[in-house]
């Protein structure tokens, strides 16, 4: 099978452009139908010549990703269902406008990224997890995550964009900047991160690049529920990606409940992992701390929060428990969400409580995917597309 051309960086793609003998601006031209126009078609690229238009089709595949089916929240988020080129599935999730989870001023159009088909993490409320873990995703199947929304936003013109092309005058359609929806990106949908860290890293560095998706690297979160080594690597990274931990637990027997992870990198070790990105990097991490009744929302849960929060000089995020349907667990009360949110204030943590945000779609990581593919196996046709 051909590599898809948006698996490559900048400079791979001009060494072999320059083995054609092409000049530099065609690649030029090339870049800005792959990650300005979002282009998903050879054909659509009208300034190439045909004979580059076959040769570029002989050389690289691009595959843009399939539909299956959509959600959308009461609260505008929009859930996606895309299928991959081997029939696969995974998730996506669009955030509207938010107050600032991750240090900015505010979110604005966020979009939450998968990283592996299903995950072998086993977190025990989590649906991502339930058909076990069946392959990481390329480079180009995280990258056109974005750009799969964004030709969806363009053609059902949904949402507003960040930003509006200035042009004095009528254009053809081609000839027009298309503008860019998402500027925030946060890597923490099905699967875990830093378990596909190489194609991860690479998709991102694409994402980030002026001439790619232009996205800066302060509005990139990556997510993990643990893994300890590729942390301490993290820390070496030169762009200053975000660090978001799913704890879910600030003592060890707690987390040990639901975390699996911690048996392998304990919450001491984590901690240390943590401690040392901060000295290195001096980004503020976000701790991630889903409340889930009766399992870690105790109130005597948030002295060991707060200090945990306060030593990895960290704000938490709470997030209620989005049920999903073949588990047990269930969410807190609001009374009880408000009054974990307070107690943590009380210790002078920064924490925010992400009040509603698309619990009517099946918003738990993974859980449209398989309740899709179990319908689909049942012979049951696609609904809410």
């Amino acid at each position: 099978m051909l590599a898809d051309i948006k698996s490559f960086t900048r400079d791979e793609l001009a060494a072999q452009f320059k083995s054609w003998d092409l000049p530099g601006y065609r690649l030029d031209q090339v870049l800005k139908w792959l990650y300005e126009k979002r282009a998903a078609s050879w054909a659509e690229m009208t300034n190439l010549s045909k004979g580059l238009r076959d040769q570029l089709a002989l050389h690289y595949s691009l595959h843009p990703l399939e539909l299956v089916r959509k959600q959308g929240s009461r609260d505008t988020t929009q859930k996606f269902l895309w299928k991959l080129s081997d029939g696969a599935m995974i998730e996506s999730v669009l955030i509207p406008a938010n107050p600032a989870l991750y240090g900015e001023a505010s979110d604005r159009h966020t979009l939450c990224v998968s990283t592996q088909v299903g995950c072998a993490y086993g977190c025990k409320f989590c649906a991502s997890g339930l058909d076990g873990w069946k392959r990481n995703l390329r480079v180009e199947e995280i990258i056109e995550q974005v750009l799969a929304t964004e030709r969806w936003n363009e053609a059902n013109a949904e949402l507003k964009p960040v930003a509006t092309a200035d042009v004095s005058a009528p254009a053809p359609r081609s000839a027009l900047p298309v503008p860019r929806l998402i500027n925030n990106l946060v890597i923490m949908g099905m699967g875990e991160p830093l378990a596909n860290y190489e194609n991860l890293l690479k998709a991102l560095r694409i994402l980030n690049a002026p001439w790619g998706g232009g996205i800066g690297a302060r509005k990139i979160t990556i997510s993990t529920s643990g893994l300890a080594p590729q942390i301490r690597r993290l820390a070496e990274e030169p762009l200053q990606f975000r660090l978001a931990i799913s704890l879910h637990g600030a003592t060890y027997e707690t987390r040990n409940k639901i975390m699996p992870v911690n048996k392998k990198y304990p919450l001491a070790e984590l901690t240390s992992a943590c401690e040392e990105y901060q000295r290195k990097r001096e980004r503020m991490i976000t701790l991630e701390y889903i409340l889930i009744a009766g399992v870690n929302d105790a109130l005597k849960e948030t002295k060991p929060l707060a200090a945990l929060a306060h030593r990895l000089n960290a704000k938490v995020n709470l997030i209620p428990y989005n049920k999903v349907e073949e588990l047990s667990w269930s969410r807190p009360s609001e009374d009880v969400q408000e009054a974990f949110l307070a107690a943590l204030e009380s210790h002078d943590v920064t924490a925010t409580l992400r009040r509603e945000k698309g619990h009517d779609i099946d918003a738990a990581c993974g859980q449209l995917r398989l309740k899709t593919e179990r319908e689909l196996a049942a012979g049951f046709p696609d609904r809410d597309r």
